[in-house]
């Protein structure tokens, strides 16, 4: 892929005009991406991960958890529709009409579409970005890779099924409960 200058490189105010089309856009260094809606046992995984994280962070008053669609304006050139977005108190990046800022954690879950996307492009963004923590949730494989940044790269955390969350150490998913 070519590299694109600043002055040609799609921001926010271009990415709100996008058409409302049922697909999902997405700006990463200032390239338009599309991708089609999410397949079935990717909403099924999306829905029991979302009940385990709702259920640990925000019933507990410990956060604020963000399912999809939702628009991340990461940086001048990035907006992006994470699966979900994990949000500390201390950290006041909700808008009225998106998150702007850095979340503490975002994670994506895994579909056809979106594989190399995500695995590459998106971790590359995310990284530069300095999200703090960021999963690769893999239905189709029955695998999470949590990635947490240390020294500006990310580090892949070791875990079984139950995943404990980097900025949370009192919070896990187990996926036993998700595949």
């Amino acid at each position: 892929m070519s590299q694109v200058s600043d002055h040609h490189k799609l921001r926010y105010e271009d990415y709100v005009l996008f058409p409302d089309d049922g697909l999902r856009h997405e700006l990463l260094d200032g390239v338009h991406y599309m991708h089609a809606s999410p397949i079935p046992y990717h909403q099924i995984a999306s829905k029991r991960i979302q009940h385990q994280l709702y259920t640990a962070i925000e019933l507990r008053e410990l956060g604020l958890v963000f399912n999809a669609p939702i628009d991340v304006h990461l940086a001048e050139f990035d907006v992006v529709v994470p699966d979900f977005v994990v949000l500390l108190p201390a950290n006041r990046i909700v808008t009225p009409t998106k998150i702007k800022g850095v979340p503490d954690l975002l994670i994506e879950i895994l579909s056809p579409s979106t594989r190399e996307f995500d695995r590459k492009l998106k971790r590359k963004r995310y990284q530069a970005a300095g999200v703090p923590e960021f999963w690769l949730v893999d239905p189709e494989n029955h695998t999470v890779e949590q990635l947490v940044l240390t020294d500006g790269n990310y580090i892949v955390r070791d875990h079984d099924e139950v995943v404990r969350l980097a900025i949370l150490d009192q919070v896990t998913v187990d996926f036993s409960k998700v595949w």
